[in-house]
């Protein structure tokens, strides 16, 4: 057996004997507009709000998203082929994750395939977490009180001006990091932004920075060599996500010279792939999206396998639920508390997108449980 497939069987633990089953599941397609844009194209994200039905009355709400592309295939899926699965098997959380991933498998083994899967795992860990009366950090056992959130935004296409505004707006709200995207067609304007947002930090904030994949090896190599001079606490996504090698390599030549730590993973999409690039070495840290990987159950056997290689984990997006795992992720010595990423205006309360009031709460940098039933995130 794999360390991921290991992995994953512990996240989602034995069944109970004489579990409830799920008696009902259904899916429906939100859109939800954002306030800042992500680009000319982006306007809105796609949510799939999701709910199950378990034999015994349990309910329990999750979802699928995905920003702009492919949420009417995920929907699709979730109503057709996960609700078919689904329907008359174990409601207990995770048992039958990796049944359903060898089953969607013909039509791809990550993307649309786990984001659909999410929508049916969140859900489930919802009603179970409902069920026992409590909350989703009382359910997995909070490790910390708080965890770290930093500022980010979507903002390449920002002026200068504007970004330094941005910055202005995080040190004013009390984030000790934040992270900006770089890749700009002439490296000297990448430069040029981020020593403008660097000084508007100072010296003691961690400054990010992020390629969303827009560099080959020798550019990348090239660029961080210039962007070296702002101290960048990691540089995210330099190359295609699936480059593997390319990653191992750039590891290698950033070792040798800046040491810059690489991190990954938004675009990486079931445990296994994690596992090839800490197991090579390609990547130092680990940036699950909890719906993009499949749900909590793969989420909580990425962290295994991170714990296990002594990586970093810091969740992607979504920090009303990803918030709530990062507070329970057990600590590993010698390796950094995860943080959370807080884009700005992007929150699914703040864009009015929730029934109710956010589960967690984002002030001075940081990120707190607020009390609630579940995972806290049902969708008006």
């Amino acid at each position: 057996m794999t360390r991921a497939r290991e992995a994953v069987s512990d996240a989602a633990g034995a069944a109970f004997e004489a579990a409830p089953t799920i008696a009902a599941f259904d899916a429906r397609l939100v859109r939800v507009a954002l306030t800042r844009p992500w680009a000319a194209d982006v306007t809105s994200v796609g949510v799939i709000a999701t709910h199950v039905v378990r034999s015994d009355g349990a309910e329990g709400w999750g979802f699928a998203w995905t920003p702009q592309i492919g949420a009417e295939a995920v929907h699709a899926l979730l109503a057709n082929d996960i609700a078919a699965f689904a329907i008359g098997r174990t409601a207990d959380p995770g048992a039958e994750w990796r049944t359903l991933w060898q089953h969607l498998h013909e039509a791809g083994g990550g993307g649309i395939t786990t984001i659909a899967q999410a929508g049916l795992d969140l859900a489930l860990w919802d009603a179970a977490t409902r069920a026992a009366g409590t909350s989703l950090t009382g359910f997995l056992g909070a490790q910390r009180e708080r965890v770290t959130a930093y500022g980010s935004g979507v903002n390449l296409h920002y002026t200068q001006d504007e970004l330094v505004a941005q910055a202005r707006r995080w040190v004013d709200a009390g984030f000790g990091a934040v992270k900006v995207k770089v890749g700009k067609p002439d490296v000297a304007e990448d430069l040029e932004r981020l020593r403008a947002v660097r000084e508007v930090l100072g010296p003691d904030r961690a400054l990010m920075i992020d390629a969303n994949q827009r560099w080959e090896l020798d550019r990348a190599t090239r660029s961080l060599e210039v962007l070296a001079e702002v101290s960048p606490a990691w540089i995210e996504e330099p190359l295609r996500a699936d480059d593997l090698y390319g990653h191992v390599e750039l590891s290698r030549r950033l070792a040798a010279s800046s040491g810059i730590p690489i991190a990954v993973g938004e675009n990486l999409h079931n445990v296994y792939r994690f596992d090839d690039f800490l197991r090579l070495g390609a990547a130092q840290i680990v940036q699950p999206n909890v719906v993009r990987v499949g749900g909590i159950t793969p989420f909580l056997g990425i962290a295994a396998i991170a714990a296990e290689y002594g990586a970093a984990l810091h969740p992607h997006l979504l920090p009303e639920l990803s918030g709530q795992l990062a507070l329970c992720l057990r600590a590993v010595p010698g390796v950094a508390e995860p943080m959370v990423e807080d884009v700005e205006d992007a929150g699914f309360a703040s864009l009015g997108a929730l029934r109710d009031a956010s589960p967690v709460r984002i002030a001075d940098g940081t990120l707190t449980d607020v009390p609630h039933a579940g995972l806290g995130i049902r969708f008006s």
